[in-house]
């Protein structure tokens, strides 16, 4: 059907071909199913771990922080039953935004992959201020000490050496680790990968050595009260402040979506997909649910409110030398592999909505020896690097959070209409249930979505209206799917 037999309503649903564009597009099938759990546990586990944990104890949940990563887990689990299925069906770069793209139409389709510009921007944003936290701690442990307010946003408050308090200036290793970073993933995916591999190896042992070191110096005063009372005010402490906390923390299992991006690059996405997804989801759930008991039971709840670096703060209590160095050493390499996922996502997701005709077709293009979105790649890099530089790691991680849950939302509808759409299309995983595992993904993400703060509504809903205006000032006309 031609564009200008539709009506004009009408065109803003028209969908791709369940067999959509499945070329390379000029990016290399480099990917299997070992890099992909790789990739999956080395984007997942990182700020929401080693930072977040301490930021939803200390404001919202307490010790319970810990339930609130498992009732995050089961949402999760939930979405990534209905990732795989997809991830499986429609092969290609994009994520949410192609699987939207297939099931539910254009329109949908721009929302979705505006709202995973601000998921994985603001992601990154986060996890790079973590890491200046870290990069902070470990060099004051060996007697450097960075400019105060060159570490801290404008909008943080900083104690200077001769004790008076001013506010930050710009977070310059932020931005740093953000550049490098941007710098390896445009020199190529395979050799991210292989690095991502070894940096993920670095951070799994960093947190056994934590678990097996801190269980002896935990106090088990600082678990009462488990479920702090409710102050009054909704998601601060009580069963309300656990599901503000699981909304916050959500942000930590944003892996398996950025490991989605990456399908058009992966060798068998058919079969890869769901191993790399499942299989990253279920470790890193197992490592959570532990590390979060250790790390409230070292240092109580009251204390990290606002600590973006909790984890340092714990491993200083051991008075272990050489475990400080090696847990700081540690988190950071893992705080570089989960940047090294999230901007890969985002380059993926920008060059599919660029291929589509939705943006402007520069940010489409690939390197000529490299084969990676090198254009979209430094876009980011600027952005994410004036993000981190300038905001607090809060305000951030509640930003992120919401555009994740907001995009399992729409996977998990995806599926249930691409079973009525498409009954007959092969499915190499199918979410078992029949729609009962969908609905559950789409209400427990919802619940979260709606015990967050109303001033993180508010940013999601200017975003969408910006995003809707770059649609129908130049998306919309110059689709590619509307021009055949």
């Amino acid at each position: 059907m031609s564009q200008h037999s539709l009506s004009p309503l009408s065109s803003l649903f028209r969908r791709k071909s369940i067999a959509a564009d499945v070329g390379d597009a000029g990016l290399k099938r480099v990917l299997g199913p070992l890099s992909l759990v790789a990739l999956g546990v080395g984007c997942t586990i990182g700020a929401g771990l080693f930072s977040l944990t301490g930021v939803a104890a200390g404001n919202n949940a307490g010790p319970a922080v810990t339930l609130a990563y498992l009732v995050a887990a089961i949402a999760c689990g939930f979405a990534g039953l209905c990732y795989s299925e997809l991830a499986g069906m429609i092969p290609i770069a994009g994520s949410a935004y192609s699987y939207a793209y297939v099931t539910m139409g254009e329109l949908v389709a721009w929302i979705i992959g505006w709202d995973l510009v601000l998921e994985y921007a603001v992601g990154a944003a986060t996890v790079s201020v973590s890491w200046s936290g870290y990069v902070n701690s470990l060099l004051a442990g060996w007697g450097i000490h960075l400019p105060a307010r060159l570490v801290a946003s404008p909008f943080e408050t900083v104690h200077l050496p001769d004790g008076t308090l001013t506010t930050g200036v710009a977070n310059l290793p932020a931005a740093f680790i953000l550049m490098a970073v941007s710098a390896l993933l445009i020199r190529g995916t395979s050799e991210s990968a292989k690095v991502n591999a070894v940096i993920v190896t670095i951070k799994l042992l960093v947190i056994a050595a934590f678990i097996a070191f801190g269980i002896s110096y935990i106090e088990t005063a600082n678990y009462h009260p488990f479920i702090p009372p409710n102050t009054g005010t909704f998601g601060q402490f009580g069963l309300s402040g656990i599901m503000r906390a699981a909304g916050t923390v959500f942000f930590a299992y944003v892996g398996f979506d950025a490991l989605s991006t990456a399908a058009q690059e992966t060798r068998n996405p058919k079969r890869d997909m769901p191993i790399g997804i499942l299989g990253s989801l279920a470790i890193c759930t197992l490592v959570y649910v532990s590390f979060s008991l250790v790390l409230t039971g070292i240092v109580n709840y009251r204390a990290m409110a606002f600590d973006p670096a909790p984890v340092a703060t714990a491993i200083d209590r051991t008075h272990i030398a050489w475990l400080q160095v090696a847990i700081k050493l540690g988190i950071l390499c893992g705080f570089t592999s989960v940047l090294l996922v999230l901007l890969l996502g985002q380059s993926r997701v920008f060059f599919a909505m660029a291929r589509d005709g939705l943006l402007p077709p520069l940010f489409s293009r690939t390197h000529p020896r490299f084969g990676t979105p090198w254009l979209s790649n430094l876009f980011f890099m600027v952005l994410t690097s004036l993000l981190a530089a300038f905001l607090p790691i809060a305000e951030l991680g509640h930003m992120t959070s919401i555009g994740t849950l907001l995009a399992f939302i729409i996977v998990c509808v995806g599926v249930l209409v691409l079973r009525k759409q498409a009954p007959e299309a092969e499915r190499r995983f199918r979410v078992p249930g029949g729609p009962v595992f969908p609905i559950l993904g789409v209400v427990s993400c919802l619940g979260m979505m709606v015990s967050l703060d109303g001033l993180t509504w508010v940013r999601l809903l200017v975003w969408l209206v910006i995003g809707l205006g770059v649609y129908f000032g130049y998306g919309r006309r110059h689709s590619r799917l509307g021009k055949a």
